[in-house]
This record gives C-alpha cells, sequence and structure tokens, in this order.
C-alpha cells in the first residue's frame, strides 16, 4: 500500500483562512425551521451575532428564519467564502459543483451517505474529491457536524450542544473526525471552563483532514494549545509538518487516536511485524513528533485545561503540600508513576517548616494537617517556604473543601497570589472541590484546579513532558547520501536500488553496511575446504552459517553452529548445515556458508524495520535474542530520525537500563547503537516503497568506546513494489 500523499498542495494559512474567519455564509437547504439541520446554523449565527452576510438558499421560502432566501447558489448576489450544505446525498455532488462556479471558497457538508454507506456513496465522495482537486473549492466532509469560530459568533454547525449556551473564545482549539463526539468535548470543554475558539469537525475528509486543521491552528497566533481527535490518518507528512510546527511554536498537542487496525497479517516472518501494530506505532508518532496521547476524554480535557494556563515545569521535580498526610502519600505515589520526581525539600526549608508547625511533616510531601483551620497563615508560610525552593518547578497543593470554606478563599487565594509572584515559572496546580465561581477564582491567579489529586498530579507531569518537547525541539535527520530531506522527513531515494528476488543475508549486511550500520567481519565460503580455510583466518571461534537467499530464520532448520575453533569443525559444521537445509526443502538454493567471528562481551539487541500502512517505514529497538515476542520490551519511531531521537528511543526500553550498566557489567556503547538505529532509519526511508521488513538480530553493543556491530541481517522486500 502506498503512502497517501498530502490532499492539498496550497500552505493550510492560505486555504483554511474562508474556513474558520469567512466574511460571508450561505446555507444551502436552509430551513425556517430552527430545530431542523438546515435551520440550526441560521439560527446560531444569528443568535451569535455573526457580523458578516447570512445567504439562506432553499427554492421553496422566499425568506427563512427573517432573511431573504434564494432558489439557487447561483442566485446569491456575491460570491461567498463559505457554503453550508446540508441537502440528501444525492443532490450534493450538484451542489458542490455550482458553489465551485459560483466562486464559494469552503464548503461544510452535513450531509451523510458518502463512503459509510458502500459503494455508491464512495463512488461520490471520490467525485466530491476530485471537484475540490480539479477546481480548489475546499471541502469539509461530507457527513460532518460543521465548524465554528467563537470569536466572531461564526458557529456553522448543527449541533445541539449549543443550546447549553456559545463557548467563549479562549486560546483552545479543537479538531475531530467525529462530529458528535467533537460536539460532546466542546460542551465538556466549555463546563470546565476551557474556552475553545475555535472548532472542526471534518467527518469523511473528502479534502480537508484533521492533519490539515491541525497543521492551520498551530501556525494561528490566537492558538495557544490544540485538541485532536481522530480514528485514523491518511496523510503522514501532513500529521508530521502540523507536530513540527506546534512543537517549534510550543504549542501543545493532546491527540486522541481510536481504534486499533489489524495490520501486517501477511508480513514477513519477522519479529518486528509482529510486534508493530497500528496502535503503538501511532503511539511512537505523537511521542516523536511532539503530541501528548490522551488515552479517555477526561484526560484529554484534563491536559489542555492545564496547558491552556501556560506555565511548563522545566524540570520533573514537583513539591507536594496537603492538609492530608494520607492524600500527601497518595500524591506521592501517583506522581512517581507519573515519571515525576518527589525529591526531598531543603534542610533548611524543612527546618523552617518545622518552626512554624512541629508535627507537622515537612519533608515531601509537606503535611500542613487540619492546623489550618486555626491558623490560615499556615498555609501562606508552608508555600512561601516551597516556592523559595528552587529545586521544585512545581507545587500541587491539596485543600479540598477548606479552600472554598467561609474566611478561608481570600486568605489562601491570597497566599497563592504572593507565592506564584515570587516565581511565576513555578506552576502552582490545585486539588479543592468547591463551587464554581470559587473555583474561577483560583483559576483567575494562575491555578488550574482539579477535584481528584491524582489527576491534578497527572497534569503536572503531562505540563513537564511539553516543557521537555519545547526543550529539545525538532530532531536532526541525517540526510541520504546524495538525497536531501524534506521538511516532512521524508528522503529523496539515490539512484541505486535494492535487488531484485530474494536477498541474502550476506547481501542484506552489504546493503547495511554502505547505509553506514557497522556489521560483523565475515567471509561466504561455497565449500567444506573453503569454510575450513576461512575459520583458520580469524584468531578467534567462528560462527559458521547458512547463506541462502528466503531463509529468514536459519536457526529453525539448523542452519548456524557456533563456537567452531578448527578447520575440521568448519569443514563438519558447512556439510552438516546444508545437508539439513537441503533435507529441509530441495528446492532451496544455497549460496553458501557465512564464516564469521564469534562476537562476545556485549549485549544482543534487536534492530528492525517494517512497513506501515499510515506512517510507511517504521524503526524498532528492543533487547535481542530468540525471546523479544515474549518479553515485548520494544520501541518504535517513524524513519528518518536523528542519533538525538534514537537515544529517546532506546531510553524508552528497559534495555537502557543494561546498556547503562548493571552489577559490575557495562556501561555499553549506546553512542554507536544510536548511530546505527539513525543510519538505518535513513535506509528505510531511502528505500520506503521497497522494504516490506528488515531486522538485525542480534545486533550486539560492545563496551562504551568498542561499538557495536550486526552480526544478523534479513532484509524483506515488498510484493507489490
Amino acid at each position: 500500500m502506498r503512502r497517501m500523499e498530502p490532499t492539498a498542495t496550497r500552505p493550510p494559512s492560505e486555504s483554511l483562512d474562508a474556513l474558520l474567519r469567512p466574511a460571508s455564509v450561505a446555507v444551502i437547504g436552509a430551513s425556517n425551521d430552527p430545530t431542523r439541520i438546515g435551520g440550526r446554523p441560521v439560527r446560531y449565527l444569528r443568535a451569535a451575532g455573526y457580523a458578516g452576510q447570512v445567504y439562506p438558499v432553499n427554492p421553496r421560502h422566499k425568506d427563512v428564519q427573517g432573511l431573504a432566501a434564494f432558489p439557487h447558489i447561483s442566485d446569491v448576489p456575491e460570491a461567498v467564502d463559505l457554503a453550508i450544505v446540508a441537502v440528501p446525498a444525492p443532490s450534493v455532488v450538484d451542489t458542490v459543483e455550482a458553489c465551485a462556479a459560483r466562486g464559494v471558497q469552503v464548503a461544510v457538508i452535513y450531509s451523510a451517505g458518502f463512503a459509510e454507506m458502500g459503494a455508491e456513496g464512495r463512488r461520490l465522495q471520490q467525485r466530491l474529491s476530485e471537484i475540490a482537486a480539479e477546481t480548489g473549492l475546499r471541502i469539509v466532509g461530507p457527513n460532518c457536524l460543521g465548524v465554528y469560530n467563537s470569536e466572531i459568533g461564526f458557529f456553522a454547525t448543527f449541533s445541539t450542544t449549543l443550546e447549553d449556551g456559545f463557548p467563549a473564545p479562549g486560546g483552545v482549539a479543537l479538531v475531530s473526525q467525529s462530529g458528535a463526539y467533537g460536539s460532546h468535548l466542546s460542551l465538556l470543554a466549555r463546563k470546565r471552563n476551557i474556552d475553545v475558539r475555535y472548532w472542526v469537525t471534518t467527518g469523511n475528509e473528502a479534502d480537508v483532514s484533521v492533519p490539515e486543521v491541525l497543521g492551520w491552528l498551530a501556525e494561528q497566533d490566537d492558538v495557544s494549545v490544540i485538541m485532536a481527535h481522530a480514528e485514523g490518518i491518511t496523510d503522514r507528512d501532513a500529521l508530521v509538518r502540523a507536530l513540527s510546527t506546534a512543537r517549534a511554536r510550543r504549542k501543545p498537542v493532546v491527540f486522541q487516536k481510536v481504534g486499533v487496525t489489524e495490520v501486517g497479517a501477511q508480513a514477513a516472518q519477522s519479529h518486528t511485524a509482529s510486534l508493530a501494530g497500528a496502535d503503538s506505532v501511532y503511539e511512537a508518532a505523537f511521542r516523536q513528533f511532539g503530541a501528548y496521547r490522551a488515552r479517555d476524554t477526561d484526560e484529554m480535557l484534563d491536559i489542555a485545561y492545564a496547558a491552556s494556563f501556560g506555565v511548563f515545569p522545566e524540570s520533573p521535580r514537583v513539591a507536594l503540600v496537603s492538609i492530608s498526610g494520607g492524600v500527601g502519600v497518595q500524591m506521592a505515589d501517583a506522581a512517581v508513576g507519573f515519571g515525576l520526581d518527589v525529591a526531598p525539600l531543603s534542610e533548611s526549608a524543612q527546618t523552617r517548616l518545622k518552626a512554624a508547625l512541629p508535627y507537622a511533616s515537612p519533608r515531601n510531601p509537606v503535611d500542613i494537617t487540619a492546623q489550618a483551620f486555626n491558623r490560615v497563615d499556615l498555609i501562606a508560610d508552608n508555600l512561601g517556604i516551597v516556592f523559595e525552593e528552587e529545586q521544585h518547578d512545581a507545587v500541587v497543593a491539596f485543600f479540598t473543601y477548606v479552600a472554598a470554606a467561609d474566611g478561608m478563599i481570600e486568605p489562601i487565594r491570597d497566599a497563592i497570589h504572593a507565592a506564584r509572584d515570587r516565581r511565576p515559572g513555578c506552576a502552582l496546580v490545585l486539588s479543592i472541590v468547591a463551587p464554581p465561581d470559587v473555583v474561577r477564582q483560583y483559576e483567575a491567579v494562575g491555578c488550574p484546579v482539579f477535584e481528584d489529586p491524582t489527576r491534578a498530579v497527572r497534569s503536572v507531569a503531562a505540563l513537564h513532558r511539553f516543557s521537555r518537547i519545547f526543550a529539545e525541539g525538532a530532531d536532526e535527520v541525517p540526510s541520504a547520501g546524495g538525497g536531501g530531506t524534506s521538511d516532512t522527513g521524508t528522503i529523496a531515494p539515490r539512484p541505486r536500488s535494492l535487488p531484485e528476488g530474494p536477498i541474502s543475508e550476506r547481501e542484506a549486511k552489504r546493503l547495511l553496511s554502505e547505509a553506514g550500520v557497522p556489521v560483523v567481519d565475515e567471509e561466504l565460503a561455497r565449500t567444506p575446504d573453503e569454510a575450513a580455510r576461512a575459520a583458520a583466518g580469524f584468531d578467534d571461534p567462528v560462527a559458521v552459517k547458512l547463506s541462502a537467499p528466503g531463509v529468514l530464520h536459519k536457526t529453525e532448520l539448523g542452519g548456524v553452529v557456533l563456537d567452531v575453533s578448527n578447520e575440521t569443525e568448519a569443514r563438519r559444521a558447512y556439510e552438516t548445515i546444508t545437508a539439513r537445509a537441503r533435507a529441509a526443502d530441495p528446492a532451496v538454493r544455497i549460496e553458501g556458508a557465512l564464516i564469521a567471528p564469534m562476537v562476545t562481551g556485549g549485549v544482543e539487541t534487536i534492530l528492525g524495520v517494517r512497513h506501515d500502512p499510515t506512517f510507511g517505514p517504521v524503526v524498532m529497538f528492543g533487547l535481542g535474542g530468540t525471546l523479544v515476542e515474549v518479553i515485548e520490551d520494544v520501541s518504535f519511531r517513524v524513519a528518518p530520525f536523528g542519533e538525538a531521537e534514537a537515544k529517546r528511543m532506546i531510553d524508552e526500553t528497559r534495555a537502557a537500563k543494561v546498556l547503562r550498566g548493571t552489577r559490575g557489567r557495562g556501561p555499553y556503547d549506546v553512542a554507536a547503537l544510536a548511530a546505527a538505529l539513525s543510519c538505518l532509519s535513513v535506509f528505510a526511508a531511502e528505500h520506503g516503497d521497497r522494504i516490506d521488513s528488515a531486522e538485525i538480530n542480534p545486533f550486539v553493543v560492545l563496551p562504551e568506546g568498542h561499538g557495536a556491530v550486526a552480526l544478523d541481517a534479513v532484509i524483506v522486500t515488498r510484493a507489490d513494489s
């Protein structure tokens, strides 16, 4: 399956402005009934105070909800920026063609009955895609719930959630493939006091997609946080561009990807193919390009809400303040689980806290106890001391309803305000239970508020992760020899192509060596005598391995003999493995046997490549050997990537602890390993249309300063390339 190319060639900033900042709107299929699909957008646009022109189009009415109506889009007296299409599916194509002819810039299609309904629906949807490509008309949908820009009162949607009130313009934007879920998120965001400025539902994505909208949002100065929801991505390059833009502009992206697609069922017999499901690749891609993967609605809203305050802790060190010792322990456990550092306060700070309240716990968590009721100044004193501790870049404070009790709100709010003034770059997140008006007071002094302390701690971990993402910046991707790297991370291929037919281990190693991956020194023996002479040429014991194109796992048919120490053993090993291969498959084409020195004293790892339907070539890393599928301790990255990203990839696995050294062994040459992973990723991207899978197992990482080396390699080409 070929990777999908970007839908639009125009930059998002030029092609989507009319979608979210239209000066005029036509509603085709407008209804006098404000509760119907064609009536709601007219009602909402008028009620929200949209200042642009609104043109209802309906041949059966002279006016719609007090506005003059027109029988056809061609009768509208001006070329409008945006047309809402709310007509039956069989009429949509003709309607959209008429919109293009009238000079409409964007069509938002509510109508269902397209690709989701079968072959005829797919044909109609394909025609919409063709119209967009042929005319330049941008199409949102079909089968979408619309869009809005709350700042200008532009609510081009039929969502019933707006009956609960119109969202206020803030710094948060939301794009969702699913209209119903996007509408649900918009409503919940409003109830959480998350002000959504831009909202787009993309539906079936005949033209405009979630990644393209995300890219437009990342470019807008009035957007600070982006929420995204998708069931699948068809434009890998647009997604990479969008996430890269958001990271460069320090804009958090909270992404909820749902659905796990079964992929690779017919893939080559490799560990990589069996371990790389679609969801694991999406997970890796979000991590690689800087998005936060939200698992559910609460997490998505929590992280977007916390990020909207714009304070991102530089370090993972967090101080915990609580009026309950038990909750303090709970928060500490949660913090460690989320990867935060609950480092003790300094001795001087603990001494000062102890002086203020001798029987409290001052270490971290800091337990104020219920004495805060009698001495509200304790909260100010404790927060002040904690905020002076510069080694902590975030504070989570649990006050439950104490912070909403009579006589407590003002002094606690003032104490928080004073503490934050001391260190505005230190995040302060509160866990309190309070009426909405009280919560707003604490938000007004810069504090996210959560009822559940664990969710408060999780938000701090997410904020720190964004800080790290922004600090790391874009990955430096090496260029392929003779080729270049595009802004989407794709690599121009070299003129040289992969050989036709099955690739032997020897040929695979040659190709990888040319790409910069170090491989073991070895010789090909074509007879038992050549095997004996080759073995004699090495000082150390050797491995004798069958060389036969198309045989992927030699050990399964007895095609490997290890620790061969002399010429006689080498002859015997050659005869044994070739005889076993012929017995297993009389038609096998045997090149001979590879004679290579045994490599000891290192850590066996696995490097792999597989072709993902969405992201193209993907690289895998983990501990090597035969148990890799059982352990399932692997990480993935979309190719290509640089050595810095490779090191982050390594750090995500338990292998990182082994490579850093344990029980007197190590450290090992992680730099050489990262360089090899990066080179493999460039090779994979360069030959992305030809490689189905590749695997280096084992790839032995030697002690620090001594490099790393591939002992075995398999490359399987794609049947449809």
